[in-house]
């Protein structure tokens, strides 16, 4: 089944160059000028992934992101990559913070945005997270203690409870549990992610920590499965509750 993508994007000639590069790559494509056109094609049909820019005439992508993420059943399920123009990386922590799963800055290469779309739909699994049906036996299941991630369902439960994380923020915590009792500087998590190396000090990967702390810690201002360690990265505790 054609994977679909939806652009928000107000200017037209670039939107009309990805739509063409992307049909070519085997994705459907739609395209939507203002943030109100994309929120309202969104709920008409959503797509697996929507490539948001930022600045819109209409309101701001963080605005729009918001709302799809703040949306419920299939449209909350939605993978967003955010476009960028701007320089300040606040705009990407910001962007992260409230739900989207990846980012690319102003001006980029066609392949480039591809590979990060492929990256985001390959770690969100099956189309909109409700294609895969009924488990099948022989997940692979960690547990550790109350916690329990499975990695063919792509879920998260403490105490039996899910928790809700990005198709990104699910793979980071199997980076981590993976190497469980191993430290991992932040370069190292994101490579193990994105199969590349990245800025060691891009700060986002913070501000996802923060985010699965949130949702799979009792506290996360006191984190037990999670530690930091100072000056160096993360390290995910192999001794839980």
């Amino acid at each position: 089944m054609t994977q679909q993508l939806l652009m928000i994007e107000d200017d037209t000639r670039l939107a009309s160059m990805v739509g063409e590069y992307l049909r070519q790559s085997g994705y459907g494509f739609a395209h939507a000028a203002t943030g109100t056109a994309g929120l309202e094609a969104l709920q008409a049909t959503p797509p697996d992934l929507v490539i948001l820019d930022l600045m819109l005439p209409d309101m701001d992508g963080l605005e729009v992101c918001r709302r799809i993420k703040g949306r419920g059943g299939d449209a909350a399920r939605t993978a967003v990559l955010m476009l960028t123009a701007k320089g300040d990386p606040m705009d990407r922590i910001v962007g992260l913070e409230i739900g989207a799963d990846d980012y690319l800055p102003k001006p980029f290469e066609p392949r480039e945005l591809l590979a990060r779309i492929r990256a985001v739909l390959r770690r969100g699994g099956n189309s909109n997270g409700n294609g895969g049906g009924a488990p099948a036996d022989g997940h692979k299941v960690m547990r550790f203690g109350s916690l329990e991630i499975d990695r063919d369902a792509r879920a998260v439960t403490v105490s039996g409870n899910p928790c809700e994380l990005t198709s990104y923020q699910f793979d980071l915590l199997v980076a981590l549990a993976e190497r469980a009792g191993r430290v991992l500087s932040r370069d190292q998590i994101m490579e193990a992610v994105r199969g590349r190396e990245l800025e060691a000090f891009d700060r986002s990967i913070d501000v996802h920590m923060g985010r699965i702390r949130s949702a799979i810690e009792a506290d996360a201002k006191d984190p037990k499965r999670i530690l930091t360690v100072r000056g160096v990265g993360y390290v995910f505790a192999k001794q839980q509750d």
